[in-house]
Parts: structure tokens; sequence; C-alpha cells
């Protein structure tokens, strides 16, 4: 088990760790080879320009003003300028409320951590349990300022459950004024947009093949009957995966043509040539320029021709459509209302803004999703009990003093001091880090084989799942198997009687464990995000061997966005973490603040300067996080309940039973209260009036493929198009 001095180590690896990926982005950030990593969202604003396009030659590359590495550590005042509405315009509603997280953490554990450490730490240290038992289970310094120290039957109890009931109206109090507050600022966005399409659009699928008629004369005659004032039009999906291959062979061939252009634009008296065959290496030299305005030109032709097929093609017409009417009213009623007498056809729900659109899972029958759904619920759940086993063994690591009681020939080893601190204070979170790197990416997968038609829904569903397994494997698989492993001794020469005291004792034991994790993914590794060492490489690899326009090299910066399936879990976790051991092991609280005020100060910096989502869905994910914090009070209440029954305080016991109930009727008329808001777009925002053809409009040119710019960016990327009805 960690002691003081491993937990010291692994602070000041962490720490240096930390510190060193601090300095070296500060330095890097400066230099004007590194603009482009570490200031790509102002470039795609267009509000920054590269420092390498003037000065001397040295200078495009290192920064030659001294001056600047005097005050390399302006960023950090520089993140916190902007003001939350300055934010909500530079990068949208859903960044704003992803840092206001981080605020609800620092407003619930501030307080929480005084109390707790004023008043809970004082009565456990001197509760003296853990001097008699020392012989009979492993313990160390850091144990004795928890609850596991105070003795079986003690009046002290009722300092624990009083500590216990105020933390939890504390919490409740706080995320009922942040739900409020979120809640009304998703309604101000909604307000405040001149017009935004997917108020007036539904998506329908599962659409009925009629004989003697198309998909897209079926979904007309269908609506103009049904919904008769406020139909509008409707926009069909097309599979036209052939296509899209034409539009990305002809973006490629423009990007070519752009580079010859600049190549003659900078040496006039020289036209750039090229050979026709195998990649340029064979066939007859030919001017490059010309060469490529004619396969462009060729391809164009193609292009139009593989439109006008699809278009007549009945079988190209996916069983889906974007239906377009002229309110919000008639938009609700379709949107929230059964359209047929059999529930598995013309399935209605709100359309996805165009950016947020999963074009793939637009036509999967309703009986695949059934069948889908089932099989990767069976699959996570089994993939969840797969990783017992990595968690098995980082648990081993953290607990090397059980494993040597049982396994004594492992001690000479063990016992050199750097060794054994070492591997109780920094590698088990280390290991359990690398451990759950590739998870969010194989969660992701499967969510988007469940067959969801959102990108913000995929990435919801797979941060669930990735709580779920954050929840069972890392929380309660490390409780249950350190337990394990750290009382391995006692488990086996103790009566089965005694082994659930032991398991009470041992519990708040794990705050080592989860110490050692936060600081390692907490400390160093919200610093490593801020250092972005991966794009960086990949930026100047591609730069020196792939970037040959000035398109290349806007591609080249990927400034990424918030990982919601990841960091949103992880998160979680740590509200976990903090609301459990707050009553349990109140030392672990101040580790969780030094991680919400860090991880904000970062992420505020990484979403004004770097970070660019790919979609707006305007905070729909906080209903969500309201929900896992109240299911992290329900566990914190009883685990409280069972550790007290092991301690043998029956009497006191029962007066926590009404926490519970009293937390889960507060998350009931919140979520009646609040939670309609981010199902629903509301009918009373904003009164105004649109015409409705502009809107119609509006809503042609973004869920189609009409013009060629937006088929390259957008639905090239996938086997699906959509095309505008003629």
């Amino acid at each position: 088990m960690a002691t003081l001095g491993d937990i010291g180590v692994s602070a000041l690896i962490n720490i240096l760790t930390a510190f060193a990926f601090l300095l070296a982005f500060a330095l890097l950030r400066i230099q004007p080879v590194n603009d482009r990593v570490y200031f790509p969202k102002w470039y795609f604003s267009g509000s920054r320009t590269s420092p390498r396009s003037s000065g001397n030659y040295v200078s495009k590359f290192v920064n030659l003003n001294f001056k600047t590495y005097l005050t390399f550590l302006n960023w950090m005042p520089q993140a916190l300028k902007m003001s939350e509405a300055e934010i909500i315009d530079h990068a949208g509603l859903d960044s704003a409320v992803f840092l206001r997280i981080y605020l609800l953490g620092l407003k619930i554990f501030v307080p929480m951590a005084v109390l707790a450490i004023l008043v809970l730490i004082p009565v456990n240290v001197s509760g003296g349990t853990l001097f008699f038992l020392r012989k009979e289970l492993v313990v160390s310094n850091i144990d004795k300022l928890s609850i596991s120290n105070v003795h079986p039957k003690s009046l002290r109890f009722f300092v624990h459950i009083s500590m216990e009931y105020l933390f939890t109206l504390w919490t409740c109090y706080m995320l009922y004024k942040e739900y409020d507050r979120v809640a009304s600022m998703r309604l101000n966005f909604l307000a405040s947009q001149r017009r935004r399409v997917e108020q007036f659009t539904v998506l329908v699928k599962n659409v009925p093949h009629a004989s003697g008629h198309s998909i897209s004369d079926t979904v007309d005659q269908f609506f103009q009957k049904n919904h008769p004032e406020h139909y509008l039009g409707h926009q069909a999906v097309y599979n036209a995966s052939k296509f899209a291959k034409l539009v990305r062979k002809r973006d490629r061939l423009q990007n070519w043509l752009d580079y010859n252009q600049l190549k003659f634009e900078r040496h006039p008296d020289k036209r750039p040539t090229k050979k026709t065959l195998c990649f340029g290496l064979l066939g007859r030299k030919v001017d490059s320029v010309d060469f490529y305005k004619q396969q462009i030109k060729d391809l164009d032709r193609r292009i139009a021709s593989e439109r006008q097929k699809i278009l007549k093609d009945p079988q190209s017409i996916m069983p889906a459509a974007f239906v377009s009417f002229n309110s919000r009213w008639g938009a609700a009623v379709c949107a929230q209302t059964t359209q047929s007498k059999n529930p598995t056809l013309w399935l209605t729900d709100w359309a996805p803004e165009p950016r947020d659109i999963y074009w793939k899972n637009l036509s999967i029958p309703f009986v695949s999703l059934s069948i889908r759904k089932l099989v990767i619920s069976l699959s996570v759940f089994a993939l969840v009990f797969f990783y017992m086993i990595p968690i098995a063994f980082v648990q081993s690591l953290a607990n090397l003093e059980g494993l040597e009681r049982v396994a004594p020939f492992l001690r000479p080893v063990i016992e050199l001091k750097f060794i054994k601190s070492f591997l109780q204070g920094f590698l088990p979170g280390l290991a359990l880090k690398i451990f759950l790197y590739i998870l969010p990416t194989v969660l992701m997968i499967m969510s988007k084989i469940e067959g969801h038609v959102a990108l913000s829904v995929l990435e919801r569903r797979a941060a669930a799942k990735y709580y779920y397994f954050m929840l069972v494997n890392v929380f309660l698989g490390s409780i249950i198997t350190g337990t394990a492993f750290q009382q391995l001794h006692s488990f086996l020469h103790q009566s089965a009687n005694e082994i659930p005291r032991t398991i009470g004792v041992s519990i708040p034991m794990k705050a080592t464990f989860f110490i050692t994790y936060i600081m390692v993914d907490g400390w160093a590794g919200i610093a490593g995000e801020i250092l972005r060492l991966k794009p960086l490489v990949i930026f100047h690899l591609k730069n020196m061997f792939l970037v040959k326009t000035e398109r290349d090299r806007e591609k080249a910066m990927d400034p990424g966005s918030v990982d919601f399936p990841e960091t949103l879990p992880s998160l979680q976790l740590y509200f976990l973490l903090g609301i459990v051991y707050a009553v349990v092991t109140p030392i672990l609280l101040p580790f969780i603040l030094i991680f919400f005020a860090f991880a904000y100060f970062v992420y505020r910096h990484q979403i004004i300067n770097v970070y660019n989502q790919q979609y707006e869905s305007v905070a729909a994910f906080w209903p969500h996080v309201h929900g896992r914090i109240i299911a992290s009070l329900l566990i914190s209440q009883l685990l409280l309940m069972g550790l007290l029954s092991t301690k043998k305080a029956a009497n006191s016991t029962p007066l926590l039973v009404v926490l519970p109930i009293l937390t889960l009727s507060f998350h009931k008329y919140c979520k009646s209260r609040f939670e309609p808001a981010f199902r629903k777009y509301p009918l009373e925002v904003r009164p105004f009036l649109t015409i409705m053809r502009q809107i119609y409009s509006t809503i042609s040119i973004l869920y189609s493929g009409q013009v060629l710019s937006v088929i390259s960016s957008r639905q090239a990327r996938t086997s699906s198009l959509l095309i505008p009805q003629i």
C-alpha cells in the first residue's frame, strides 16, 4: 500500500512532469514555425495571419524577439480575459457549458474540502482503531486520516453522518443553480440565432416503399395529406458512394492544379511539367497546369453524369428524408407524434444540424436497429468484465505488501526504496491510464454500430458506455480487487464472519490508489493536453512531406475539439471520487481541487485558441452530467451506510436511509423542471416572423450537396449523399 512517502514521490514526479510540459508549451507556442499548431482556431476564423509571412529566413522559424521570452507565461492571464458571452460567440455554447462543469466542481468541492479538513480529519485521527489492527491489516499513515481509524460503535460517526447530510444538501443546491443557469443559457442561445434550420426540420426514417411511386413521391404525398397547413417541402437522401469517390478525386486534382499554378507564379520563366503514367514516373511529358485543367474538366462531366444517373435511379433513394415546415409548431407536431398505425414506419424526430449528421446510419431498418442495440449491449457487458483482468493487475502493483506476505520471494526486489515508491506511488496510475487509452475509440465504434444518426448522440452514447465502464471497473473494480490483494493475508487466515469487517475497514484505504491516479491523469495528463505534442509532430511531418498548397496546410493543422466521449466520463469519475471520499477519506479532496482548477485553466486556453468544434448540440449533454453527479451522491450514501454497518454503528445507520430518498426526489424534480428544455425545441423562445421560402432555401443548401465545395467537405467523406429535389 502506498505510504505518505510514496505519495510524495508520485506528487514530485507528476509535478515535475506537468511543469516540464508547461515550460515546453510556453516556449514552443511563441515560435513562428509552431503558430498554426497552437492557434489554429484564429486561423480558421481568419483573425490571424502567419508570422512567417515577413522577416528574414531565420525569423520564419525561430522567434528572435528576446523580450517575448521574458513574458512567455503571459498566456496564463490571457486565457482568463475572454468573458463567457465572448466564448459563446467565439466557440459556441457547448464549449462554454463544458467549462462550467469545472467551475461546478470548484463550487462544490472548495467548501466541502474546507469543512472536511477542519472537522472530519481531526475526528478520524483521534479514533486510533488502526493502531490496534496494524498487525492484522496492511495500513499506512494516510489511512489514519480516514473513517477506518474511528472505533466501532463510536459516537463520532454522528459527525460523519452530519457531514454527509451537509455535503448532499450543498451539492444539490449547486446542481439546481447550475441546471437553471445552463437551461437559461440554452434558451437564450436558441433565441439569439437569427435562423436555425433544424428547428423547422424533421428527419423521417423507415419510409415505406409504395408500388409505382418513388420514395420522394411517397414522402411528398404523405405530408401533403397529413400536414397540409405546415408542410413546406423535403430533401431526399441518396446513396451515392461512386459520386462521393469522384468528388474526392476532383478535390485531389484541384489541389495539384493549385500547387502547379503557385509553382508557375513563383517561376514564370519555366512551365511546370509531369509525366502521365505510373505516378509521374513514366510516359510522355506534358504541361502540368494544362494537364490538370483537362483532368478536372473531364471529371466534372463524369460528376454531372453520375449525379443525373443517381437522381433518375429509384434504387439510389434511401428510405429517409428531411422534411421542412413553415413553423416551429408544424415541425414540433410532426417530430413528437406517431405518424403511422405501424410504429416501425414513418419514424420522425428532430433533424440534427447539418454538421451533426452521421450519414451512414440514416437508412438502417427498425428491426436491424433493435438487433444492433442488443448485440452492442451484450458486447459492452462482456468488455466490462474482460477489463477486470488488467484492473486486477494494476491493483497488484498498488498493494505490494499484500503480495509480499503471500509471495515472500519477491521481497528483495520490492523492498528497494526507490523501486517500491515508484511501483506504489506512480506506476499504478500510469498503468491504468495506458489500459484505458484505446477504450474510448472502441466504445465510439460500438455506438456507431448501434445506428444513431447524429454525431452528438453518438458521442453521448459512447460517453455513457465509458462512464459505466469507469464506474464498474475503475471505481468498484479497483476497490474490490484492490481490497482483495491488499488484505489477502487476512482473507486467507480469518473466519468468514470477520471478512465484512475487513472490507469495511479497507475500502477507505483505496483513496491512496485514486490519489496516484488523479495526479497522473489530472495533473500530468492535463499538462500534456496543452502541450499538443502529437499534433505538433504530425503537423511538421505533413508540412515537410505532404503540404503543397494552403488548403493542405489548413488540413494539416488538425485543431481537434473537446473529446466529449472521453473527457465527460473522466470528469464524472472525479466528481464520484470527490463526493464518495469527502466523508470517508477527506485527504483526497485537495488533489481533486487542484485537478478542477488546473483543467479549467487549460481547457479555457484550448477552447479559445485551439479547438474547432465539429458541431453545436446547444449543451444537450448537460442532463447526463447532472444525472451522473446525482448517481455519485447515491453511491456515496450507500457506501457510507455499508461502512457504518461494518463498524457496528447500527443505531446511527438508519439516519442515512432518508438521504437517498431525498436525493432521488430532488433528481425527479429537476428532471421534470429542466430536462424538457434539452429534449425539445420550445415554441416560445423568441417570437419573430420569417419568410418561409427563405427558410426552405436555407434548408435546401445546408441539407443538400448542391454546391460542390459542400459535397467535397461534408458528404464526400461518407457513402451517403443528400441531393436536392429538382
